[in-house]
């Protein structure tokens, strides 16, 4: 991994699999940008600067700059040119991984993961948006999977919860108890 795409990760935390990204992402973005600024009437004539090059560079360094891993803990993906934005979510709070691959997508031969999570409300939309990730499938499973063993890894064997439900059990008593002979010698 490069300088620039490394992410600074915890000491218990390791790099499980970094996602790739299909090359055609840049032909998607430099089009669909386009056709936003092709909709307004403001962005016809910046539409014209983005088709005499400065889209073929911003889709190339967006596509560039895309990195996606993950972690033992976490996913993370960092994006963008001017403003980089860096998430970081960590596995337990993942709620959904949905799939989604539309008419347009598929034309293109991309699909996209959006990643939902605990608290994430419907107004505001996904978390995370992945696309062209390739081999989208195996990389969902591969989170999926590692999101199951956080979870899982986080909960104490059934042997240890009765352990420390018995002995909370035992301390309840004993404060009652001390409650009762407190009360009965008027202390």
């Amino acid at each position: 991994m490069d300088q620039s795409t490394e992410f600074h990760l915890s000491p218990d935390e390791s790099t499980i699999v970094k996602a790739d990204f299909n090359p055609v992402v840049k032909t998607y973005i430099f089009w669909y940008i386009l056709v936003i600024l092709v909709s307004t009437i403001i962005g016809i004539p910046v539409a014209l600067v983005w088709v005499l090059g400065w889209g073929q560079w911003y889709s190339r360094k967006f596509y560039e700059n895309m990195v996606c891993v993950l972690t033992t803990k976490n996913l993370r993906l960092r994006n963008g040119i001017i403003f980089q934005i860096e998430k970081t979510i960590p596995l337990e709070n993942i709620q959904d991984l949905t799939f989604l691959e539309g008419p347009i997508l598929k034309a293109w031969h991309l699909s996209m993961i959006k990643v939902e999570t605990a608290g994430s409300s419907h107004q505001y939309g996904s978390q995370m948006k992945l696309i062209g990730v390739i081999n989208a499938h195996e990389f969902r499973s591969k989170v999926l999977t590692q999101r199951s063993l956080t979870k899982s890894s986080g909960t104490l064997p059934p042997e240890s919860q009765t352990a420390i439900l018995t002995e909370i059990r035992d301390l309840l008593r004993e404060i009652r108890d001390n409650t009762k002979s407190n009360k009965s010698t008027g202390a």
